[in-house]
């Protein structure tokens, strides 16, 4: 009797998914997906992102869910949509964003940029991986489950957020406007293959400026260079990074940390010029951390490396043979001559590491075996996306799932297989109601 009822309630189970699953039309996730391509959306060209928000906003509206626009700033809008559950219970976010990279150079391009071409089983465009495809895939299954009248408690909501390529303004405005208050897990729609990652890469972003005194090129004591010291910092940053994959290893699913200038300048304001030597220099570095270093550690050992450096360089220039040369050849010309380095991390985002026994985790992992009757293998982002902030200033618990190869974004030609991006919406529908079921 008891074999019996499980029997029939796996069974009611395999038909609500079954019934859930038939309302993902594929035609309309490759049609939404050409029309969000098709409208470029590249950082501060043309409120692209505006376009497309206000686009999203109607067509959500027309689905039946709540919508609420507000502007991070003029011409980039957040786009928040709420599909309510037919009780009280708790809230599972959608995260995307509407802001794409710049195309380049529209002529290497197989194909328009913008153009949304589909060949064969790729839609190809600027966004189609990253992540116009995966935005569109999310609204699809808010619809299908909507359209399927499967009842779920809670309510689904749908953060469409602007600015993820740049400083993530929007993920941060949306925090500071309470939104996340509210949220009990996320889906970060990414492309990762539609591998389930519970961990990504923390990054800092730093600027690290080195100051002297200018003078002519062919009386150089008559000043102070500040490129030397400044390749001194970046090979002992090297060797600190070097020092931190020793440590640490390799991470099983993000690999290895990094600190990686790159920039390099000199001058920082005005034209370079052959004869004089440059009064700053400055770099930039682009540090991914991983598990096992804490942010506020490394800080520190960045701050001493660029601080010990401030203090050998002015003590050589101060004492010793450099100063009674500079003073004998140059008359004099040296007095007042210091050297100045400052390091600015202007950006933070933690590293984030979601427990396997988390609800959310479990619910995409059941959905991906009902759905493809394969165990879900775990990974990790190698990036940093907006879930950083909602698991390190909102303390959401986050998975990354969407549909395009890690290695597509941001290349000419990108592109999303219309077979895996179908996957995807079935796996967030499913993933949805599982978390949300009654």
């Amino acid at each position: 009797m008891k074999g019996d009822l499980v029997v029939k309630k796996l069974r009611r189970k395999t038909l609500k998914l079954e019934r859930l699953l038939k309302e993902i039309k594929k035609g309309e996730l490759v049609q939404l997906t050409q029309d969000l391509i098709r409208i470029p959306s590249v950082r501060r060209q043309e409120q692209g992102e505006q376009k497309v928000a206000l686009y999203l906003t109607r067509l959500l509206e027309g689905i039946g869910l709540d919508v609420v626009v507000e502007y991070v700033e003029p011409g980039s809008p957040n786009v928040i949509a709420v599909l309510q559950g037919e009780s009280e219970g708790p809230c599972l976010m959608f995260e995307c964003h509407t802001d794409v990279v710049t195309e380049g150079d529209p002529s290497e391009w197989k194909y328009g940029p913008f153009e949304g071409r589909v060949a064969g089983n790729r839609i190809y465009g600027r966004g189609a991986c990253d992540t116009k495809g995966n935005l569109a895939a999310a609204v699809m299954a808010v619809q299908a489950i909507n359209q399927s009248g499967i009842p779920f408690k809670g309510k689904i909501l749908l953060g469409i957020l602007v600015d993820e390529e740049g400083m993530m303004s929007g993920v941060k405005h949306f925090i500071r406007q309470g939104w996340a208050s509210g949220v009990h897990a996320a889906m970060i729609c990414e492309p990762v293959d539609n591998q389930p990652c519970i961990t990504q890469k923390g990054a800092l972003r730093a600027e690290l400026i080195t100051s002297g005194k200018m003078s002519h090129g062919a009386m150089p004591l008559a000043g102070f260079n500040p490129i030397p010291p400044m390749i001194s910092i970046l090979e002992k940053i090297k060797q600190l990074e070097e020092e931190e994959i020793e440590r640490l290893g390799k991470n099983d699913f993000l690999g290895y940390p990094s600190i990686t200038p790159t920039v390099l300048q000199a001058p920082v304001k005005g034209e370079p010029q052959l004869n004089a030597l440059t009064y700053q220099c400055r770099a930039l570095l682009d540090i991914r951390t991983v598990p096992g270093q804490t942010h506020e550690a490394l800080k520190k050992q960045l701050e001493d490396i660029v601080q010990e450096e401030e203090r050998s360089v002015n003590a050589s220039l101060h004492s010793g043979p450099l100063k009674e040369i500079r003073e004998t050849l140059e008359k004099g010309l040296s007095k007042g001559i210091s050297f100045q380095s400052k390091l600015d991390v202007f950006e933070d985002r933690p590293w984030t590491k979601t427990s396997q026994e988390e609800r959310i985790v479990q619910s995409v992992s059941q959905a991906i075996r009902s759905i493809t009757g394969k165990e879900p293998t775990y990974g990790g982002v190698l990036g940093a996306t907006d879930g950083t902030f909602l698991s390190a200033w909102a303390g959401i618990p986050i998975v990354t799932l969407g549909a395009g190869k890690w290695m597509i974004p941001h290349q000419k030609d990108e592109w999303v297989s219309v077979e895996d991006l179908e996957l995807t919406a079935k796996i967030y529908a499913a993933s949805a109601l599982e978390f949300l079921k009654p």
